[in-house]
């Protein structure tokens, strides 16, 4: 019985295809630091399992709002060791508070956009005083805007 050997390395296309970022995005990321592609013997980019998990990571932070310029300053950290823990660590915290606070935005507009539709929903069916006005049904609701 013949075994499968497990594979160890992708090219660009198969890797971002696996990380769900386009080839021209793997090469902007590894221009800026962010990513460093091994070389096969015909000298052509090679990406492993830990590159995946890596850039998963990358992405994670990014979608939290991290900067590129907040990236490559953690990428550098990252690299200068453990001597750089409380820097990463400052600024994971900064990005988690930056976060929150957009997060919270976010699910402000998302409970006005569920009024709004709540209200149109009344209007139709007749729930709702037809003359009263959104705002009056945000106040009346308890928002302050």
């Amino acid at each position: 019985m013949q075994t499968l050997k497990k594979r160890t390395t992708y090219s660009i296309g198969e890797f971002a295809s696996l990380v769900g970022l386009s080839a021209p995005t793997i090469r902007y990321y590894e221009r800026e630091g962010l990513l460093k592609a091994h070389r096969d013997s015909s000298e052509r980019r090679v990406f492993t399992d830990v590159d995946i998990k890596w850039v998963k990571f990358l992405l994670h932070l990014k979608g939290t709002g991290m900067s590129i310029n907040d990236l490559k300053q953690y990428v550098t950290w990252r690299a200068m060791g453990d001597e750089t823990i409380p820097n990463r660590l400052a600024l994971l915290k900064n990005t988690k508070t930056d976060f929150m606070n957009q997060y919270r935005e976010v699910q402000h507009h998302l409970q006005i956009l569920n009024d709004k539709i709540n209200w149109y929903e009344a209007k139709e069916t007749g729930n709702n005083q037809d003359s009263e006005a959104f705002a009056d049904y945000l106040k009346r609701l308890g928002h302050t805007e």
